[in-house]
């Protein structure tokens, strides 16, 4: 292994808590012997589980759409094809389908596939048997038949089988989302199954998932994960715990309960915070549409388990101090922020290299996006949506500002320092300074400010430290075009939306570029990019007329 290589992997590692580093052992060392032993009764219940709105997947007996690709399952094979990507057999295995939109109407297909399911992947064989997609299996099949469907023979002793190996299986060494699926996966199979084990299953899941929850919500309510994605999809998870409870009552901890509502509204006030006016969340981190629900799906979910919430009256800046994100909104202007850590030290697997990145909407127009995730396999194409390129930040000697490589791994990490919140003459400023490039030769840091009033934004970046080259990258929603003129002014326009730009400090050009709005899908765009002539430039944005008027 070559010297830059050792240090790349010492600079990834050196973060990890000893029990991932332990627990990767234990994992690839010791799978669980399944335990075929007969199910527990499952619990009486007269409550109709209500599912969140959710696209359906299943689009005949055997046919599936996931992340862009429609494929068959043939044969029994099928169900681990080393040439299909892991991400879609993953979403194969979950088989969210069964509370999907519609699903009633495809009872018999659902019937016919759990029947499939359990005859043709062996306990412990392949990747339905992996502990994030039995997690989210166990919860769909529970789901499922709490509403009112018939186990088909097999079924309830095939989720006992289940359950006890993912016990054996929690991904301790992965720790973050993953961990926390493994428990609720575990809570609401013990709430759901009655009787000593079940209990126990119930008892072992809740003492560990009161640990996890106070460490992976942040005090305002975001996910440690920084990824708005994954915070819709834990958001759910609580409204679904917050159910099981109406479900079954009198079985879970009434505190736990109070816990789970109390840390719901939190996070669903985030999620109004750090999503744009077009309702649909922001991308930062791993990111994409059509995973997770919406704000405005949680929301109605919410209402539907008895958890009265009704949004917040935002101010024109919210500053999200403890996840890292900042919300600023002026005259028809709402501007997304990104002064935070990449993640916890310890799981930045799903993080970006998009430190002091922001997006911008006009009304309900996107206007400056980045890049999005239309990938999570380990090719060249991942590592360039994780890239500092693909975000509305600054790239210094062609470097990440964090050091992204392989799927889901990062070395050496930006640090957010000096961020400040004030107001001037009435206009919003939001200042910070990130370190990640003080790993190079010049030592560099970038500061950077935005300024915005009801008309304008003010983006001005400033890099101390000596670098060779070093441009701003301002990257367009798809059906905006955008024009130049001496190279440091021009027009952006599209339907209802006219926009000026101009820089000074800096040499502009336009590139082609894509958007990944979905897994699976690259839309193209144009990018404004603006190579420094110096240490510093200013980029400013001025609308020319409200979106709608």
């Amino acid at each position: 292994m070559k010297p830059a290589e050792l240090v790349r992997y010492w600079h990834t590692i050196r973060y990890l808590r000893p029990v991932q580093i332990y627990g990767r052992a234990c994992f690839r060392l010791h799978t669980p012997r399944p335990d075929k032993r007969p199910a527990p009764p499952p619990r009486p219940t007269k409550s109709f589980w209500q599912n969140c709105a959710r696209l359906p997947r299943q689009t005949g007996p055997s046919q599936f759409t996931f992340v862009g690709q429609t494929r068959e399952i043939a044969e029994p094979a099928d169900w681990n094809r080393a040439d299909w990507p892991k991400l879609w057999l993953y979403n194969l295995h979950y088989f969210d389908d069964l509370v999907a939109d519609g699903a009633n109407q495809r009872v018999e297909w659902h019937r016919d596939l759990v029947a499939r399911w359990i005859a043709e992947n062996p306990p412990g064989q392949g990747n339905g048997w992996e502990p994030y997609p039995l997690s989210l299996r166990l919860v769909n099949w529970c789901k499922w038949l709490l509403r009112g469907n018939e186990p088909i023979d097999g079924m309830l002793d095939s989720m006992a089988v289940q359950i006890r190996f993912l016990r054996g299986r929690l991904e301790r060494h992965l720790l973050g989302n993953h961990l926390w699926a493994n428990l609720k996966a575990l809570v609401l199979a013990g709430t759901f199954f009655q009787g000593k084990e079940a209990d126990r299953w119930r008892r072992e899941a809740l003492k560990l998932f009161r640990s996890e929850l106070a460490e992976q919500v942040l005090p305002d309510g975001g996910h440690i994960e920084r990824s708005p994605m994954y915070q819709a999809t834990l958001t759910e998870d609580l409204l679904d715990l917050i159910q099981l409870d109406r479900a079954f009552p009198d079985v879970l901890p009434a505190q736990d309960v109070d816990s789970w509502r109390e840390q719901a509204r939190a996070m669903l006030d985030w999620l109004e915070v750090m999503s744009h006016p077009d309702g649909g969340l922001s991308f930062f981190n791993d990111a994409a549409f059509d995973i997770a629900p919406s704000l405005a799906a949680l929301s109605a979910h919410a209402r539907t388990v008895g958890l009265n919430w009704q949004g917040q009256q935002l101010e024109d800046a919210v500053h999200l101090d403890a996840s890292g994100f900042v919300r600023v909104a002026r005259g028809p202007a709402v501007a997304l922020l990104d002064v935070a850590p990449i993640g916890p030290d310890y799981l930045p697997g799903h993080a970006h290299a998009d430190t002091l990145s922001f997006e911008l909407s006009l009304g309900e127009q996107r206007v400056l996006v980045n890049g999005g995730t239309s990938t999570y396999e380990n090719n060249d194409q991942r590592r360039l949506e994780r890239s500092t390129a693909m975000h509305n930040t600054v790239i210094v000697d062609g470097q990440d500002s964090s050091e992204v490589w392989d799927a889901f791994r990062v070395a050496r990490r930006a640090r957010v320092r000096d961020v400040s919140v004030s107001r001037s003459d009435g206009d919003l400023i939001i200042e910070a300074a990130h370190d990640g490039y003080r790993r190079l030769p010049g030592r560099v840091t970038h500061r950077r400010g935005w300024r915005m009033d009801d008309h304008r934004l003010l983006i001005e970046d400033r890099l101390d430290g000596a670098f060779s080259s070093a441009e701003a990258r301002f990257r367009l929603a798809p059906g905006m075009s955008i024009t130049g003129s001496g190279e440091s002014r021009g027009q952006v326009s599209a339907a209802g939306i006219g926009l000026g730009w101009s820089c000074e400090g800096g040499k502009a050009r336009i590139e082609d570029g894509y958007w990944h709005p979905r897994f699976g899908k690259s839309l193209p765009c144009k990018v404004l990019v603006i190579q420094f002539k110096g240490d510093r430039i200013s980029t400013m944005f001025e609308w020319q007329q409200d979106p709608g008027e």
